[in-house]
């Protein structure tokens, strides 16, 4: 048998920061935490009119998800790289519920609740504090269509308790991630 060549990502795309599980949240005020979403996780790129929605391993998922790209497609700014995760929620609980994406039942109600922002107008904000980036994507998707959604976080220092709510509300978990750093830490599944 052939040796496997690599695969060739697609031009453009930027794999995500992929969490690490945590045996218990994180406490301290250089904690910021968020809830984890069960959902796809996506890497949405805008370069002027082109959009692209990318997986994890770089697959291609704008056609399947025509209501973030068109959102992605109106934001104001030229270009722009948001990572989130596209998520379909349950009608009766207004929660995430993957096995509505993974069945396709819901490909125009999809949504991404967009958690950090990679790039701007052609600047690279990587190396920038995570608080800079989630305020700076708070003021880019201030006027997002209904496509893309900011995802908020808890700027709380006890993580057990976060972490406690989101279990008791039937959340996936928690995610929590150094507000001086992009170091990410997830901590487990309700």
């Amino acid at each position: 048998m052939p040796p496997l060549r690599p695969r060739t990502l697609p031009s453009g795309f930027i794999p995500p920061c992929l969490p690490t599980k945590a045996p218990r949240p994180p406490a301290g005020a250089v904690w910021l935490h968020e809830i984890k979403h069960d959902g796809f996780r996506v890497i949405a790129r805008k370069d002027s009119a082109r959009v692209r929605l990318y997986s994890r391993p770089g697959n291609d998922l704008t056609r399947q998800f025509p209501l973030i790209a068109e959102a992605l497609a109106r934001l104001r700014s030229r270009s722009c790289i948001l990572d989130g995760e596209a998520v379909a929620c349950d009608e009766k609980t207004s929660i995430a519920c993957f096995d509505r994406l993974r069945h396709h039942r819901v490909g125009d109600r999809v949504f991404l609740y967009a958690f950090d922002l990679i790039e701007i107008g052609g600047d690279d904000l990587r190396r920038e504090p995570l608080e800079v980036r989630k305020a700076t994507l708070a003021s880019v998707l201030a006027r997002a269509g209904p496509g893309i959604r900011f995802n908020e976080h808890l700027d709380y220092d006890d993580g057990a308790a976060v972490f406690q709510h989101a279990c008791k509300m039937g959340l996936e978990g928690i995610v929590s991630k150094r507000n001086d750093d992009t170091i990410l830490t997830l901590t487990g599944t309700g």
